[in-house]
């Protein structure tokens, strides 16, 4: 396949950095969970983009970000693991959040030819773009681009970019293939983004979500919380919440999906080493 190329892109910055939306907009499909909640991304999310003369396949990270538990320190130990041995690092820097301590400690651990893709441009104004491309600047970076995952304004461009930087090479992943996340792990993730999204401040990142039993149509999963009490948030008065994340959830499953939810305690699980491995993250 002469001409043809192919290689792995991976995304780093801070939560909530927008590289979820962004990600789901280059592959035109959802792959990746999105909340304005941080620590939303906690698996490494691989996306397959293939047209005709390239394949680039995409790695979403969590958001590096200060630890504060084992969960903080796993989640940063993975995003670190996907910059090494890819072929271009992305510094994803939200344009309507101040360039902080946090996006230089992680533009301090920076290749020389990373590229710097500003985020959420529809969002910003032009003056708040150009603050975060003056203050990127004199980062190690080939590239700037301002961008947009939610209109799709500059993503071609940042794609042309990232095309040319890819070695020469047949496709990785089947061409039908959009993302390499199990089943299992997905559904999970659409639980914990649904309930992110209808507790909203009431439910602290003290949650995690893993599917215990998948026989489709069937699908028992499992809810975890550190106390009592935000057992009782989940579930909602007469178990109206937990109703309400069933139904989103299932809207986004194949027809006919009977969906089981849990909720279970797991006193203080984040600080757990062991318990943060047993799920996955």
């Amino acid at each position: 396949m002469t001409g043809h190329r192919s290689g792995f892109v991976t995304f780093v910055g801070r939560p909530n950095a927008g590289t979820s939306t962004l990600l789901n907009r280059i592959l035109g499909e959802k792959v990746s969970i999105v909340s304005d909640k941080p620590q939303t991304t906690r698996t490494q999310v691989r996306g397959v983009l293939t047209r005709p003369d390239h394949q680039i396949v995409f790695v979403d990270t969590p958001g590096i970000h200060k630890p504060r538990s084992a969960l903080g320190t796993s989640l940063n130990a993975t995003a670190a693991e996907a910059s090494s041995a890819v072929d271009v690092v992305c510094f994803v820097v939200d344009a309507t959040a101040p360039y902080g301590r946090g996006d230089a400690y992680i533009a301090a651990t920076l290749p020389a030819d990373a590229v710097v893709v500003v985020t959420k441009a529809d969002l910003a104004s032009p003056e708040q773009v150009l603050a975060q491309l003056a203050a990127t600047s004199e980062l190690r970076a080939e590239a700037w681009f301002p961008v947009s995952g939610r209109t799709g304004e500059g993503v071609e461009a940042l794609l042309d970019h990232l095309v040319q930087r890819l070695p020469e090479g047949p496709q990785l992943y089947p061409e039908e293939m959009v993302t390499d996340v199990p089943d299992a792990v997905w559904v999970a993730e659409l639980v914990r983004e649904q309930l992110l999204a209808i507790v909203k401040d009431e439910l602290p990142h003290s949650i995690a979500t893993r599917v215990t039993e998948l026989e489709w149509p069937r699908v028992r999963c499992e809810i975890l919380v550190e106390r009592e009490s935000q057992k009782a948030i989940v579930i909602g008065k007469r178990g109206e919440t937990l109703k309400k994340v069933g139904t989103a959830v299932r809207r986004q499953l194949r027809e006919g999906t009977f969906l089981e939810l849990f909720v279970k305690v797991e006193k203080n699980w984040q600080r757990d080493a062991d318990a943060v491995q047993r799920l996955g993250y």
